[in-house]
């Protein structure tokens, strides 16, 4: 298998290159579905992010990750990424759907419910499909925090850069609730993107982080 392999090769360069100060691993579930919800604040926290869990990690990335630099396309592919267009409602709704599945086979599912990079190194109102999918499947929600990825590369570069990073994890948060209640939904979202904000220290901002960016976006 693929994964394993990049794993094994990819980890201790990881290790050489950015010298990851990781924080609360004990708190991702050694076994049994859990959802890791981050900010996003490079590009390559979705290599950063999994390569740290010793389990798999699934996660959605938006399709311009898959359709951009060839390095960073196959290497989502191989570790599991699953591909979103942020401009389809219907396909966010599949890709939820898809995510479910990935949690009931007992799965971690990584997700960021900014929806898109911050633009500016604040933290954004997150979308309430991290919400949806903790209320449907029941799954406990592992808040997770990336520290400094976006100085190994910033927007609009595509080299990466020599600069210490850190990934902190939270402990489980577990949520009752009705998945079709909106209120349910964002009460949830708010409360995660809370514990995102305290291991992350960022500054909130109660906005869509696409909306900054002009991009629109939908709410998952």
């Amino acid at each position: 298998m693929l994964y394993p392999a990049l794993k094994f090769v990819s980890v201790p360069v990881m290790h050489a290159l950015w010298r990851p100060r990781l924080e609360g691993l004990e708190h991702v579930p050694a076994h049994g579905p859990a959802i890791l919800a981050s900010n996003h604040l490079s590009v390559l926290d979705s290599f950063f992010m999994p390569a740290v869990v010793p389990r798999m990690v699934r996660f959605v990335a938006k399709k311009e990750y898959f359709t951009g630099n060839p390095l960073v396309a196959a290497w989502m592919r191989a570790m599991g990424a699953m591909e979103i267009d942020r401009e389809n409602v219907s396909a966010a709704q599949d890709m939820l759907d898809a995510a479910v599945e990935v949690l009931k086979a007992g799965e971690l599912f990584g997700i960021y419910p900014e929806g898109t990079r911050s633009p500016d190194g604040r933290l954004y109102r997150g979308k309430v499909g991290v919400a949806w999918l903790s209320l449907t499947t029941g799954a406990p929600v592992v808040p997770v925090a990336m520290l400094g990825t976006e100085k190994v590369m910033p927007p609009g570069t595509t080299v990466p850069r020599l600069h210490s990073i850190g990934v902190r994890f939270g402990k489980p948060m577990t949520f009752t609730g009705e998945p079709g209640n909106a209120r349910d939904r964002r009460r949830v979202t708010d409360e995660v993107m809370a514990a995102i904000q305290g291991l992350s220290g960022q500054e909130y901002v109660p906005r869509y982080g696409a909306s900054v960016k002009g991009a629109g976006g939908t709410e998952v």
